[in-house]
């Protein structure tokens, strides 16, 4: 394992913009990479007792990259989470994507993004570890979700509603030129056991808005009094348009409407196509977004850059919600014990 450090100038003792001491919160600052220069894309952050594990999508030779953190500024890379795929999958690199983590039961569930050998689609898979950190396995004969019809599926995130029920959420792959669709979302219900699914595949989005073309991806979902809120990704990823739309929905399962034709998180004059968000909660019940983005003025890989972890604050003011992308830690003893030993 690789312990990655940081500067003190990322130890802003923050939460939802409130410092220990009552004090004013510092000058805006630009959000560090947490992870150094290293690419970490589509990154999920589950919280297990009093430590933060986060995954990405795979690169340099692992198919789901993991780091953990007590502080959410500390980070230690980690092994491989899933250390082999299944026989159906493609093994040629760069085609496991987008992990995400769901604790059901005595067990952790890992959905992720692989390629198809046979049918030459990118389609959802499943693995499953009694461990947050893995290694998690994989012993499935076929994709988890394919929709065939509609040039595969990526991007799964997992939400567990208020009644225990879980969800799995995910885009259509329609934008492939195959099939030269606009890309949807879509939302189904999980089997208790979370390896399965059930009822219909319910479509949630489609892009519809000029700022979103060429495609929405990277749904998630969460909960806030009575009223679901579905994120997604939009735009093409390597490029600083990239960014996260918004929708209100009625259930779990929609019907869903986007509260606005422009993204309410894009990038600024150091932070460029932020995207891949996903939230977690700390042991208080604040809420956090773990999302990638690149640093100005590189905007692609082949300009040289890398799409890093960042970490920042979801606050609402009513119905709309606020990403605050400044840096942060957790407030507490522990918290700050940890970050000051390293």
């Amino acid at each position: 394992m690789r312990k990655v450090k940081l500067s003190a100038l990322a130890l802003v003792v923050a939460i939802l913009g409130i410092s220990s001491t009552g004090a004013a919160p510092a000058p805006p600052e630009q959000p560090p990479n947490l992870l150094g220069a290293a690419d970490f894309a589509d990154p999920f952050v589950l919280r297990d007792g009093e430590t933060y594990f986060a995954f990405a999508t795979g690169t340099h030779g692992r198919h789901v990259q993991l780091a953990s953190s007590r502080d959410l500024v500390t980070w230690t890379v980690r092994e491989d989470a899933l250390p082999a795929l299944p026989a159906w999958a493609s093994p040629a690199p760069g085609f496991t994507w987008a992990p995400s983590v769901l604790a059901r039961g005595d067990r952790f569930v890992l959905y992720y993004t692989t390629r198809d050998r046979t049918l030459d689609l990118q389609c959802l898979s499943r693995a499953i570890s009694t461990r947050p950190e893995g290694p998690y396995v994989d012993d499935s004969t076929g994709p988890f979700v394919c929709q065939t019809a509609l040039c595969g599926s990526i991007d799964p995130s997992p939400f567990v509603d208020a009644d225990g029920i879980a969800y799995l959420y995910w885009k259509s792959d329609e934008n492939d030129r195959r099939c030269g669709a606009p890309a949807r979302l879509w939302g189904q219900r999980l089997t208790n056991d979370a390896l399965g699914v059930t009822g219909p595949a319910v479509p949630l989005l489609v892009m519809d808005q000029p700022w979103e073309e060429p495609l929405i991806e990277g749904p998630s979902m969460i909960a806030r009094d009575g009223s679901f809120h579905l994120f997604y990704s939009a735009n093409w990823y390597e490029s600083p348009r990239y960014a996260v739309g918004h929708a209100v929905c009625a259930s779990p399962l929609g019907p869903c409407a986007k509260s606005s034709d422009r993204p309410i998180f894009g990038s600024t004059s150091t932070l460029l196509g932020p995207g891949g968000q996903e939230f977690f909660d700390d042991a208080r019940g604040n809420t956090f977004v773990a999302y990638h983005a690149w640093s100005a003025p590189h905007a692609s890989y082949p300009s040289g850059g890398t799409r890093s972890l960042r970490i920042g604050r979801l606050g609402f003011e009513g119905t709309k919600p606020i990403i605050d992308p400044q840096p942060v830690s957790l407030m507490g003893s522990a918290a700050n014990a940890s970050a000051a030993q390293h």
